[in-house]
């Protein structure tokens, strides 16, 4: 038996994630230190209350309250708390004490990850966090290292199973939102609390660590443009079926080009995508990351995006990767976020859009329509109209449009809306991955 060097692993956190991390450690520690090219020692397991259940059948010796203790002489900690506070603190006292992180905490690194990193980079070490953006899918990595010598273009991805496995329910069953919703929960994709999911914000985050990677750039969460799923209901997904698309809460983070000089926009917001596009075909709670490469070209990145065993594999790749970087020596490799480019508000966005109105079902009420598009710098691509309500005196326009500004495209749907011909406006969709 090879006589391996011994590293210290200590475990913040024993939720399901954590437990399922250290459960893996003990269960495959020969197979590990194999490919670490070191024995990983797991030192202990720092949680908050120590009788709590857990989801793994854990010695309790390993079990601490004493977090700042343990953290001290450890080669490697892994950070699985959550949330932002005492993680944080935590991190860097792990990092001044010269260990190297693993963290999944996208929270964390979406608010705060400019000062990890350079705190890290002050000491030579290193920060692994490929379960922040996407579960146990690799995106992390290749975005870091195999696309590091190419110029991405575009990240469009669905980044949250939640959202998606509600949206997949409404789309091929007809459900509403709030019954899927409910089953989300009942099933444990949805918290009591879904407000992070459905409103966005969780996705926001890891659209946030995605596009900083991908453009050299530090984005901070507040420049990411966010909307949530909960006004989607049953007739826009029959409309977006109708039109031969599916909606999905997407993250998009570009690169653009403005009479030459270079910005990127990061945004989430649910999106029509063509019943071709390979996103559209994502069902459930996985997640799917389409990436635009210049040399490259397109890669696509399919996987569980949640779930504590699936987490726990990527986790532990970086638990490898760090002990690796240990044995062979050396300070870490920093983030590169040298590019500085501007981040642009949405409004600077170019695409297309189905805008969906009701109006009042008389003669000239499509040519005024048309003449508030046209004057908003807004050109239509098709037009389909129905008649609505008991007594017909309504009827609902269904527009799509060519290419447009999104600020002409907002600034157009506020004539609309007061318009004596516009009864309300019913939807403003984007068209994302023509």
């Amino acid at each position: 038996m090879t006589d391996y060097r011994r590293l210290r692993v200590a475990l913040l956190g024993a939720g399901a994630v954590g437990s399922q991390v250290a459960a893996l450690l003990l269960r495959h520690g020969d197979e590990l230190a194999d490919r670490a090219g070191a024995t990983l020692e797991l030192a202990g397991i720092a949680v908050r209350d120590l009788d709590a259940p857990r989801d793994a059948d854990l010695p309790k010796e390993l079990f601490t309250t004493d977090a700042e203790t343990l953290i001290l002489g450890s080669d490697i900690v892994i950070e699985l708390m959550g949330g932002i506070e005492p993680a944080r603190t935590y991190i860097l006292q792990a990092i001044n004490s010269g260990a190297d992180v693993v963290t999944a905490n996208k929270a964390l690194l979406a608010t705060y990850g400019s000062e990890i990193f350079d705190a890290a980079d002050q000491v030579g070490a290193s920060v692994y966090y490929e379960a922040a953006a996407a579960g146990a899918i690799p995106i992390i990595r290749p975005l870091r290292d195999s696309l590091a010598g190419d110029r991405v273009q575009r990240i469009m991805g669905i980044v949250n199973g939640t959202t998606n496995y509600i949206l997949d329910r409404m789309d091929t069953e007809g459900a509403e939102f709030l019954d899927v919703l409910a089953d989300a929960q009942a099933l444990g994709y949805a918290e009591a609390d879904p407000t992070a999911d459905v409103e966005g914000f969780d996705a926001a985050q890891k659209a946030a660590i995605l596009a900083s990677l991908a453009f050299h750039t530090t984005v901070p969460l507040e420049t990411v443009h966010r909307e949530g799923i909960t006004k989607i209901d049953k007739g826009m997904m029959d409309a977006a079926r109708h039109a031969g698309y599916v909606i999905k809460l997407l993250a998009v983070c570009e690169r653009l080009a403005d009479g030459g000089a270079e910005s990127i926009s990061v945004r989430v917001y649910p999106a029509l995508v063509n019943r071709d596009h390979p996103l559209a075909s994502v069902h459930g709670a996985n997640n799917a990351v389409f990436v635009q490469a210049e040399a490259a070209g397109n890669l696509m990145f399919y996987g569980a995006g949640a779930g504590g065993v699936q987490t726990a594999s990527a986790v532990l790749g970086d638990v490898v990767s760090a002990a690796r970087r240990h044995i062979a020596g050396g300070v870490g490799v920093g983030e590169s976020t040298r590019a500085n480019l501007p981040i642009v508000p949405v409004g600077h966005v170019v695409t297309r859009y189905q805008v969906t109105l009701e109006v009042a079902d008389e003669p000239g009420v499509l040519a005024t329509v048309a003449g508030i598009l046209s004057e908003g710098n807004v050109s239509i691509a098709t037009v389909e109209q129905t008649v609505t309500g008991e007594d017909a005196t309504t009827a609902r326009l269904v527009i799509g449009t060519h290419r447009a500004r999104e600020q002409d495209l907002s600034d157009t749907v506020e004539r609309l809306a007061a318009s004596d011909v516009v009864v309300r406006v019913v939807s403003m969709l984007r068209v994302e991955g023509d």
